[in-house]
């Protein structure tokens, strides 16, 4: 049993439990144009590894029959699955809701072309990460020029109506910067709106704040600079009970590029895929056992409920 079991023993939990399926979140590929500090999927130009086409079309065949609230589509940087668009016209044939996670930059490549104007033809709702509204601290994390070149990239959304109409959601993800929790999401959330407007007249829909995982690159950075148990220790001491019912892994499932079925991106990460009697591969996909699985934990999971709790959508409990 890990630390994470024992802490959730004592509260009177004999093991986390999905209970519902709301959001199939779909990892296209590892492949992407930014090696980032923080990356837990130590994601980069260098990763071979993205979704075949074959492999897709499981997806939305799996997808059209469980009729998840959305299908949520992240990488690796998405955009640089030669398929994608294609993948977001059959989910979208199929009456599914999309959603993809961009670092914005991506949008930028020679291969992205005309993909903004599939995710407005489609309605995609657009998760674009934007670690900081401070170019120094975005510098430091993702490297020199891609601070500019992601406003450049909210500019052209804000003008085709994203972060500015109904229905054309962009929401930002906060990451800190180094061994720590975020901050308030909603002061944050403000403090964002009033200096992106005020320095580039840009707009937004929503803010999500997210901790910095302890595994892949950001493990390697703690280990290399001796900060890896200290960070363990602030995610375990601020453990919060109250995140635990909205925890993503319990509503939500991850298919990995080659069809592996995981708890989360996280797991996906650390190579964790589901058991307990659960499928590990969407060729043997089974709903009912899936909805109702208990969940593949590890220390790290106390990356999503120390302080306010983490998540995919961003803050799960109240300050």
């Amino acid at each position: 049993m890990n630390c994470f079991e024992r802490e959730i023993a004592r509260e009177g939990r004999e093991g986390l439990f999905a209970d519902r399926i709301d959001v199939i979140q779909v990892n296209v590929g590892l492949r992407c144009n930014q090696s980032c500090a923080h990356c837990h999927l130590s994601a980069g130009p260098e990763c071979s590894q993205v979704m075949d086409s074959a492999t897709m079309e499981k997806v939305v065949t799996l997808a059209g029959q469980s009729r998840p609230a959305m299908v949520d589509i992240t990488g690796g940087a998405p955009e640089l699955n030669p398929n994608l668009s294609h993948f977001i016209t059959a989910l979208d044939q199929e009456g599914l809701r999309i959603q993809v996670r961009t670092n914005l930059t991506a949008l930028l490549e020679p291969s992205s072309e005309g993909l903004m104007e599939v995710f407005k033809a489609r309605r995609v709702k657009l998760v674009g990460s934007f670690p900081c509204y401070l170019e120094e601290n975005v510098r430091a994390q993702r490297g020199q020029g891609v601070y500019e070149s992601s406003v450049e990239v909210i500019r052209r959304l804000n003008r085709l109506g994203y972060g500015v109409e109904d229905g054309l959601d962009l929401n930002l993800v906060y990451n800190p910067g180094g061994a720590y929790l975020p901050g308030d999401q909603g002061l944050l959330e403000a403090d964002y709106r009033r200096e992106l407007r005020a320095r580039f007249g840009i707009a937004f829909s929503g803010l999500f704040t997210i901790a910095n995982m302890p595994i892949g690159r950001f493990s390697d950075m703690l280990f290399g600079k001796e900060r890896h148990e200290r960070y363990m220790k602030l995610l375990m001491d601020s453990h919060n009970p109250d995140t635990l019912p909205g925890l993503m892994c319990r509503s939500q499932v991850s298919i990995g590029w080659d069809g592996t079925l995981y708890d989360c991106d996280f797991n996906l990460a650390l190579g964790l895929s589901m058991n307990h009697g659960a499928p590990d591969h969407i060729d043997r996909w089974d709903p009912e056992s899936v909805k109702t699985r208990r969940i593949v934990t590890g220390d790290h999971c106390f990356g999503c409920t120390a302080g306010c709790g983490s998540s995919f959508g961003g803050a799960l409990a109240e300050r």
